[in-house]
């Protein structure tokens, strides 16, 4: 029996209605809380503990230079094992990884170096994480067209747990320290592995086509980089994890030396920007189609771009956490509309190798954005580093608005085939160039 479409709130929470997706979707709510919390935490510790940017930058990179190494190979892992077993795997160590760092912190023997060390093994866990948990959304849903409406719930519960998160750490930093919010997270971890092994998830059969790990992996990159759609947005999301992101590094400095606030004002200005991530993720869970993705992603892009160059020359806290709201929207639009578009061109048997390298292109980059901030930072200052960043990101979007028809000419025929676009008739056939060209790919 075919499902009626459903409307208002239904529609927006329409891929809850997979049991598995549900069951993902509860435990990933109050895990993430904890998440950003630990976040925060460690940030602010980092901070606390060495009083430099540069240091805040190195601990960054140290959690995120493993995606940058791993993430690729992840995704060729996912395309080969079973997803479910290796996400009870990284969630169990990621569990570890906190209850470490609590009972550093709440003995208070924890010392810089710890935290570098800690932060590394938690971008190790994660380069294997993220990418297979991007992959196994599909695998979640009963009607794979609720794929885009997946991932879309996925920022907004992201983003949910990042307006929480950084509130509830700012107070209990303030009050009780660090070490719980390493504690709470750690716990949270159970809600995740619980649902992982409530899940009834039918196991696939082990993709025989990819001969080792190097061959699936140079597949996986002449695929996603051969195809201009694929390769545009990952080199737009790479650019803003570069330089953009540096705002989300800056932090502490910014809170503390610029707007000469505390824990709190941190915790207010991360949960300013989740707000604006949040409010991002339920206009594009509400979306019917993915038509006109493309256009919004060099669009959200300056809004961004223009709210962390604005956010540069703030020195008003209220101003600061409106512009933080902004940049919280266009950051997530920009960032969910090229996971969703990408998600709906990929061919299925390169699902998990074309994510892997999206997450590496994300949170691959971001540990050289995280250095490269911490050094900028200590020489020129966070505002002029934030400046910089913004303005190249805005150059980036012009580039994107640029290449954009000829992404359209390129998804088209596409999404003719999967009949997202049904009012074209069914008989046109792609372009020649087109057809030639995937074909190549698939090779």
């Amino acid at each position: 029996m075919k499902r009626s479409n459903p409307t208002g709130l239904k529609a927006i929470l329409r891929a809850l209605r997979s049991r598995n997706y549900r069951l993902f979707f509860s435990g990933q709510a109050i895990s993430l809380i904890g998440t950003w919390m630990q976040t925060v935490a460690a940030s602010w510790l980092a901070y606390r503990l060495s009083n430099s940017a540069f240091i805040l930058g190195i601990v960054g990179f140290v959690g995120d230079i493993p995606s940058f190494l791993f993430m690729s190979i992840a995704g060729v892992m996912a395309d080969r094992w079973d997803k479910r077993k290796i996400l009870l795997l990284t969630q169990s160590m990621a569990m570890l990884q906190a209850f470490i760092l609590a009972a550093l912190s709440l003995t208070g023997t924890i010392r810089i170096w710890h935290l570098i060390s800690l932060n590394a093994f938690l971008g190790l866990i994660n380069a294997f994480d993220m990418p297979t948990r991007q992959a196994f959304v599909v695998e979640m849903l009963e009607n794979k067209n609720d794929l885009p409406n997946a991932i879309a719930l996925n920022s907004s519960i992201f983003n949910s747990a990042r307006m929480i998160g950084p509130s509830i750490a700012g107070i209990l930093i303030s009050t009780l320290g660090e070490g719980f919010c390493f504690l709470i997270n750690g716990l949270s971890f159970g809600a995740v592995i619980a649902v992982l092994l409530a899940m009834k998830i039918t196991t696939q059969s082990p993709k025989a086509k990819i001969m080792d790990t190097f061959q699936g992996l140079k597949q996986g990159f002449a695929y996603a980089f051969g195809f201009l759609p694929i390769r545009a947005m990952l080199l737009l999301v790479a650019l803003v994890s570069l330089l953009g992101m540096s705002y989300a590094v800056l932090m502490p400095v910014l809170a503390r030396d610029i707007l000469h606030g505390g824990p709190n004002t941190l915790g207010f200005l991360m949960a300013s920007s989740g707000s604006g991530a949040l409010i991002a993720a339920i206009y594009l869970a509400a979306r019917r189609s993915v038509l006109g993705l493309g256009r919004m992603i060099p669009l959200s892009l300056c809004m961004f771009s223009v709210s962390i160059i604005c956010m540069a020359l703030s020195r008003n806290l209220i101003l600061s956490a409106m512009l933080m709201f902004i940049a919280g929207f266009g950051v997530m639009t920009q960032v969910a509309s090229s996971n969703t578009l990408i998600q709906t061109i990929v061919e299925e048997d390169k699902r998990g190798r074309v994510m892997g390298i999206y997450t590496m292109c994300f949170r691959g980059i971001a540990p050289f954005g995280s250095l490269l901030a911490g050094t900028l930072a200590s020489r020129l200052g966070a505002p002029n580093t934030l400046l910089l960043g913004g303005i190249v990101c805005l150059l980036g979007a012009l580039w994107f608005f640029r290449t954009l028809p000829e992404i359209r000419k390129l998804i088209q025929p596409i999404y003719i085939k999967a009949g997202i676009i049904p009012e074209i008739a069914q008989g046109i056939n792609p372009e020649p160039e087109v057809s030639i060209q995937r074909e190549n790919l698939k090779k």
